[in-house]
């Protein structure tokens, strides 16, 4: 039997580093290609001598595609087509390819210009990779080579996201890391046809979490942020730039409107300034709150919210500050956090998942004392808060997504192996659902349909036979012949076409009947009783001493054993099998006296 491999060489029982290995109808598909924000070693990226082994990667990989711009699921690209080898196409949508070289780079820069690490790729080698990049449109399918389609849905997670529905044949997967059900304040909620995928890949960042409503988690983020501010205090919002920060960002400028507050808040400058342009480009992304209002008002174009320049850390006074990255493991928003962490006033707000190693990860866990870079402690007293606005499906979100798409069979990645192992045990209520580890391979057994087209004088003898018109939700019997061009034609047109002679195959079958009279008086006594119970057939008493109803032969003689018991033998050809059963059944229960 047919099968489908799949083989996470990231995000398998683990949050970050998303690199997925699909082999479905004799094609490999590379889902996502990012890297790890707790490691700075060779860990960071995935494990790609699981395929270099047996040779280069363009020789083995059919294509690669991408789901968004986050950097654990595109970080790990310019080093995997640049400096592993890799030449052949890599797909994804056109806001996906206009950002993810801006992140990249700005990635670079960190780990290189500030922190001098070598064994990185350059800014040529992201300008490189991004011209191997073909462009997606939502709902094109796009036939990779002769057999492999793509075809891209809206995921709802943050601007170009994409669930992609891949297909070969008649096996298919669906891969969707990161949805969202429902619109946020920039974007809308995902969606899928019902197109009952072989095996759906879901992100389960939020397995065991039902979140609360988003209106509740809106008003809680406002009061946290108006409470430290009344008592002079400062809050840092480490966001991604994209997504995440436009959601927030539209949130305070609406409340500083309504409520009339001075104080000031500010983004960090070139990444978020860039990220607003792109979200003003791509605005047919966005949601349709946003493309109504976006005649008389860009939404994008803040009044109360400011460019962040970093001397303003150390200004008197209250203000809000939003700075890149989102889980505090680099850049402007650690600066920020170890200029404030020392003051009970001020509040650090983390809206989304922080993965295990990162600084965010540390406070959300309760830590107060933070070893930095060389050595130095660091003494959390500012308070702490988690407040989820993070784009990912919870576990309600996943199992809408699942009764959306009707998958055969599930497969969850990008989740903690414990609360993966709980979203498990949900979904096997209703589907056989899988949890790889990084480097183990699930394969998950087919049943592929093979498409014929039927020859039209078959089909209209089969519409001829009557009855009610098939119920297009239930298989239908056809009799007739496959012959290897693909072809489903009647027996006859199959023989005169391949020159064979007729062969007939007839089933027979004794049955064991009381009748105290003559062979004859006993055949007359079956035509009439048959007469009377089948209407609609044509019953024939025949010369021969045997009685036809349509293929049906049957005939009469007394019993060796017992002289008021006659053996009837009944034979009919495969066409007539539903009504030769149904006979003996009949006559078995004797005739009417």
């Amino acid at each position: 039997m047919p099968e489908i491999k799949v083989t996470p060489l990231g995000a398998g029982q683990d949050v970050g580093r998303s690199c997925i290995l699909v082999s479905i109808g004799g094609k490999n598909i590379m889902l996502d290609c990012g890297m790890h924000m707790g490691y700075n070693d060779d860990r960071r990226f995935p494990d790609f001598s699981y395929i270099t082994q047996n040779g280069r990667l363009t020789d083995f990989l059919d294509c690669v595609i991408i789901s968004h711009f986050h950097l654990d699921h595109c970080g790990a690209l310019p080093y995997m087509s640049e400096m592993v080898g890799y030449d052949g196409p890599i797909y994804m949508t056109h806001p996906t390819k206009a950002i993810c070289p801006i992140l990249l780079e700005d990635f670079r820069k960190i780990t290189v210009d500030k922190k001098g690490e070598t064994n990185f790729f350059t800014s040529q080698m992201i300008k490189d990779c991004m011209k191997k990049v073909i462009p997606l449109n939502l709902h094109q399918t796009v036939q990779v080579d002769d057999e492999l389609e793509i075809k891209a849905y809206y995921a709802g997670h943050v601007l170009g996201a994409a669930m992609v529905h891949i297909k070969v044949g008649s096996e298919s997967v669906v891969y969707t890391v990161s949805v969202n059900k429902f619109a946020l304040c920039h974007s809308g909620a995902a969606w899928i046809d019902k197109c009952r995928p072989d095996i759906l890949i879901s992100e389960s960042t939020y397995a065991t979490t039902i979140r609360d409503s988003k209106r509740c988690r809106e008003r809680d983020f406002l009061k946290k942020v108006h409470e430290t501010i009344e008592r002079g205090g400062k809050v840092l919002i480490p966001v991604f730039a994209l997504g995440r920060a436009q959601e927030l960002c539209i949130l305070l400028e609406t409340f500083w409107e309504r409520m009339n507050l001075k104080a000031p808040i500010y983004f960090s400058t070139g990444l978020t300034e860039k990220a607003n342009h792109y979200y003003k480009l791509f605005i047919t992304w966005t949601n349709q709150k946003i493309r109504k209002t976006f005649v008389q008002r860009n939404m994008f174009e803040f009044k109360h919210i400011k460019a962040f320049d970093r001397s303003y850390a150390d200004n008197p006074g209250p203000m809000v500050v939003f700075a890149t990255p989102g889980m505090l493991h680099a850049g402007q928003s650690l600066q920020i956090f170890k200029k404030w962490a020392g003051n009970d006033k001020n509040m650090v707000i983390m809206p989304g998942y922080c993965v295990q190693g990162t600084i965010g990860h540390k406070i959300l866990n309760g830590q107060r004392k933070l070893e930095m870079e060389g050595r130095s402690t660091l003494d959390v007293k500012l308070q702490v808060e988690y407040m989820s606005f993070s784009a990912h499906a919870d576990a309600k979100g996943i199992m809408q997504l699942i009764r959306m798409a009707e998958p055969r069979n599930m497969l969850l990645v990008h989740g903690e192996a414990a609360k993966m192992e709980f979203l498990k045990g949900k979904i096997e209520q209703e589907f056989n659902c899988y949890t790889p580890a990084n480097g183990e391979t699930v394969a998950v057994t087919t049943n592929p349909s093979v498409p014929v087209d039927i020859s039209l004088n078959l089909l209209k003898r089969e519409m001829a036979l009557g009855g009610p018109l098939p119920d297009p939700k239930k298989p239908r019997t056809m009799h007739g012949t496959l012959i290897m061009k693909e072809n489903l034609v009647s027996s006859e047109q199959a023989l005169k076409e391949l020159g064979l002679n007729e062969h007939q195959l007839r089933f027979t079958c004794r049955v064991q009947l009381q009748d105290p009279h003559s062979d004859s008086d006993t055949l007359h006594r079956i035509y009439t009783h048959l007469k009377s119970v089948l209407k609609d057939y044509t019953i024939q008493h025949l010369p021969d001493g045997t009685v036809m109803v349509e293929s049906i032969v049957i005939k009469v003689s007394s019993s060796a054993e017992d002289a008021n018991a006659k053996v009837l033998l009944l034979s009919w050809s495969y066409q007539d099998e539903d009504l030769g059963s149904y006979l003996s059944s009949l006559l078995k229960k004797g005739l009417p006296t």
